[in-house]
């Protein structure tokens, strides 16, 4: 399984900067054509991303290629999706999500694409932004459309925007989306959501907390768009020297508890029983994931 710590955003009509994006060290990097291109320019810039998509990643670019296309309801959509889906191209984020009805549309229009160009039928991954009070009040529904989307994602900027809410360093004012995103994803079988940006690129602390705060609340990765700040997100996310070792005296313990038929045990002063078995074990599933 993929690691899904970290997703790097590069401006797809900045040549300089898509060359390096994959050298960041990011586990997935997303190339827009949405909010950092000028509109005049974004019809232009998809070749440029299908280029840098074609190019060989080696190292520590082996990371996942993605495009963020322009909203389902744009004039742009359509035609992103129509030119990026080929060699390359490991996923889609689609943004400005408030409806199931979108998301299955898309689906669609995407795996009718994969058919006619010979590629896998699902094997290009859909993640949808949430990011209006429409999109949050519609979450459930999304993440449950039935779709290939395995994971969702959450946008604060527009959401506050939307909402006409100050977006504050603290973030409290995200801690009931944050959760509601976390919940909608849960129920529907998805996996944990992806968190939102940092704007303020030069915070590298509040980065951090942000990401902690993120994790704490169920979120699997955190969207980064300044190169430094990848490093923090990864390091947020991938458990600690010390969360590793007490998971593997976790489990190991519990197995030899539970061949003498025990279901429940103490270890360094805690109570040990299946649910705390079960984080223990996703806690060393993550380690093998960032391995790989």
């Amino acid at each position: 399984m993929p690691a899904y710590r970290s997703f790097l955003f590069a401006p797809g009509n900045h040549a300089r900067k898509v060359a390096k994006v994959f050298d960041c060290g990011a586990d997935n990097v997303i190339l827009d054509l949405e909010d950092a291109v000028a509109k005049a320019e974004k019809v232009a810039t998809r070749a440029l991303v299908v280029e840098a998509l074609k190019r060989p990643r080696q190292g520590r670019s082996q990371c996942g290629g993605y495009v963020r296309v322009n909203a389902f309801n744009t004039e742009f959509c359509y035609g992103d999706a129509d030119a990026v889906i080929g060699p390359g191209l490991d996923g889609i984020i689609l943004p400005m999500v408030e409806r199931s009805e979108q998301i299955m549309a898309f689906d669609w229009l995407v795996g009718s694409l994969e058919r006619e160009r010979g590629l896998p039928l699902g094997g290009i991954d859909i993640i949808p932004i949430i990011e209006t009070g429409k999109g949050i009040a519609n979450a459930r529904a999304i993440a449950a459309a039935g779709t290939r989307v395995k994971r969702m994602a959450f946008g604060a900027g527009d959401y506050t925007l939307d909402m006409n809410m100050e977006w504050t360093r603290g973030e409290s004012e995200l801690e009931h989306v944050r959760a509601e995103m976390v919940v909608a994803s849960r129920a529907a079988g998805l996996e944990a959501p992806i968190d939102t940006v940092w704007i303020h690129i030069n915070d590298l602390d509040g980065i951090a907390n942000s990401a902690k705060r993120a994790k704490q609340l169920g979120f699997q990765g955190k969207m980064c768009i300044y190169p430094p700040q990848v490093e923090v997100v990864n390091r947020a996310f991938t458990p600690t020297e010390e969360e590793i070792a007490f998971a593997r005296r976790v489990v190991a313990a519990f197995d030899d508890a539970e061949r003498e038929g025990s279901s429940s045990i103490q270890l360094d002063g805690f109570f040990i029983d299946y649910p705390i078995v079960y984080k223990a074990r996703r806690t060393l599933d993550a380690v093998r994931a960032v391995e790989e």
